[in-house]
């Protein structure tokens, strides 16, 4: 793996509350990690580290632009943090123009970018209001923006849908693929695990500072043991068969339909065939559940409990 970021043994106490506890991750050139878990689980305590605003208490963060290294070169870095970093009394362009300035990026070039981006999330008309005038959905595209401007080879986004409605969520994921198409490396932090999991290639789960899961997506799917099996039938046909097969739990119930879970230890395909051998099938679907529930589950049999803020 062609590494830009590589975190060993990371953590950070506050007191006797241990925030992130000895965690490990890589992030590769051109991938999307997802920093996953719920408020409270010590994911922007992890960030604030790899951006220097907070010290661990130990572990290594080593950044691998051009070779191991442990300098923390921010002009080579995107940053949107959960709380606002703009300023309220300044005008939208010119928070842009000076935040790209502390990355070196030109005046002229930095306002042309801005004004750019302003058009394409329709927030041209606001280019000389002052940020305190912005909706928090606004001043959170804005922040976004900041993040990016200086076209940075690694962003950290953390939280980037808070505020933000589902039309502006999915046009925020469209724009993070178009930066991940572009070779842009991405750490992505968010609570909403159902929400970020078709953008991500991997996924670091975390919990009360520890981790939970982490790896491919798909093959963190392909290894949760359940699986969602709806199947549609002839609703003149007898569906009581389904209660009598091992591993099989009915969710949902009605002439024709049969909403499952099914853990068994006979495969999908055996799984099948008993359905065909009993009714007349129309439709049939089988997938995992979604990421928050596998997450959920997992935590469970670690008997922990989830943290929340």
């Amino acid at each position: 793996m062609d590494l830009i970021l590589k975190v060993k043994d990371l953590s950070k106490n506050f007191g006797p509350k241990k925030a992130v506890d000895r965690i490990s991750f890589g992030v590769s050139r051109g991938q999307i990690l997802g920093l996953l878990g719920p408020n409270g689980a010590g994911k922007t305590t992890a960030i604030r580290m790899i951006m220097g605003i907070l010290s661990p208490d130990s572990g290594i963060i080593d950044f691998r632009f051009n070779g191991p290294s442990r300098t923390l070169d921010k002009s080579k870095i995107g940053y949107l943090p959960e709380d606002r970093g703009l300023y309220e009394d300044v005008k939208v362009c010119d928070n842009l123009v000076y935040l790209a300035g502390l990355k070196r990026i030109p005046a002229g070039e930095a306002r042309q970018e801005a004004l750019s981006w302003l058009e394409r999330l329709d927030l041209s008309a606001y280019a000389d209001q002052k940020l305190e005038k912005l909706s928090k959905g606004m001043q959170q595209k804005v922040q976004f923006v900041a993040s990016i401007l200086h076209h940075p080879p690694l962003v950290l986004f953390d939280e980037p849908f808070s505020g933000l409605d589902p039309v502006n969520q999915d046009f925020f994921k469209e724009i993070i693929r178009e930066l991940q198409a572009e070779g842009t490396t991405i750490l992505l932090s968010a609570h909403q695990m159902n929400l970020v999991e078709e953008l991500c290639d991997s996924i670091f789960m975390i919990n009360r500072g520890r981790e939970v899961l982490s790896g491919g997506l798909q093959e963190i799917k392909e290894g949760y043991r359940e699986n969602i099996v709806e199947l549609r039938y002839d609703p003149a046909e007898e569906g009581g068969f389904l209660k009598t097969i091992p591993g099989l739990r009915i969710l949902q119930e009605q002439p024709g339909l049969a909403v499952m879970r099914y853990s068994g230890g006979a495969g999908i395909n055996e799984l099948l065939q008993e359905f065909a051998s009993r009714v007349t099938i129309t439709a049939v679907t089988v997938e995992k559940p979604p990421l928050h529930e596998i997450f959920i589950e997992t935590v469970r049999e670690r008997g922990e409990a989830v943290e929340v803020a």
